[in-house]
């Protein structure tokens, strides 16, 4: 997973003063780092973010080339990207520094405020959901058609332990494979909106960070952030503020959400087995966010 350069504070240090002199005497402290980048808070408005797997570094060169043009356009604070730095003899990939978006992951400090949450996420849906250009990047995994991820759900769903729970997973799945699929055109997408990908403050989201997998496609990929952010029973109140997603469309939403609890229990199982790759919280946030898509089914 990781890339053959150790991190730490004097390798980040000496990176900026040979890149960036005039940010090296801010305060440096790493945080809460995401899949594919190390993270260093530099200041008290600005980050530092390092690649540290294979393929971070390209998923930072599309940050940079594509987020800086989005970012006004959203009503919540994104890392939008300010500097770059360029390989060096120490640390030969390229790396960036982007704005500090404050709070708390959502997969440690969960929404308590659902209906001013469901609020500000279709709003900051409703937003990034603008077409995108023909050149605006694909992703091979995100706002795709679901039936081309059939293989992957198969090999999660064991990870859900109860037979019921796997069967009524495995019916939801179906039902959005088989959903009349988007006809509209490409429109951006986070990618990647899960628990750890947002922030709260004051039990409620403020700001969307991550946007490694940002790509154009199928809105349906994002909205399964009603359940995977929101608390149980907000996902309507969502839906009614973000204002036209069809049935079809929330059918296929419920199938990402899906997909995406099976890969949050997959890197909570890597955790509880000591294994690469890990995230204590993960697992709780997969659990609990299945259990929300599944009540929906049966709720308006």
């Amino acid at each position: 997973m990781s890339t053959d350069v150790e991190i730490d504070e004097a390798l980040v240090r000496s990176l900026l003063r040979e890149r960036h002199p005039d940010l090296a005497e801010l305060a440096l402290r790493p945080v809460a780092s995401g899949w594919d980048n190390q993270l260093w808070r530099l200041g008290d408005e600005l980050a530092v973010r390092l690649p540290r797997t294979p393929r971070a570094p390209a998923l930072l060169r599309k940050e940079w080339d594509w987020l800086p043009r989005l970012a006004p356009l959203l009503p919540l604070p994104v890392p939008t990207p300010v500097r770059r730095g360029g390989p060096t003899a120490r640390f030969p990939h390229n790396w960036t520094i982007v704005t500090w978006v404050p709070g708390e992951p959502c997969d440690g400090t969960p929404v308590t405020r659902g209906r001013d949450a469901a609020e500000t996420l279709a709003g900051f849906l409703r937003a990034l959901h603008r077409e995108a250009p023909a050149d605006a990047p694909a992703g091979a995994d995100r706002g795709v058609p679901l039936a081309l991820l059939t293989e992957g759900f198969e090999a999660g769903l064991p990870l859900v332990a109860s037979p019921g729970v796997a069967a009524e997973a495995r019916a939801v799945w179906e039902k959005a494979v088989t959903a009349p699929a988007w006809a509209g055109p490409r429109v951006w997408l986070h990618g990647d909106l899960h628990p750890a990908n947002a922030v709260t403050s004051d039990g409620t989201l403020s700001g969307v960070i991550d946007f490694g997998e940002l790509c154009a496609g199928d809105p349906a990929t994002d909205l399964a952030a009603a359940w995977l952010l929101l608390p149980e029973g907000a996902h309507s109140h969502f839906f009614e503020a973000y204002g036209h997603a069809d049935e079809a469309t929330i059918h296929r939403a419920r199938g990402w959400a899906v997909r995406s609890c099976l890969g949050l229990l997959g890197v909570g199982r890597a955790w509880d087995r000591g294994l690469p790759g890990g995230q204590p919280t993960w697992g709780h946030a997969g659990r609990t966010a299945l259990d929300r898509v599944l009540a929906s089914v049966h709720t308006p």
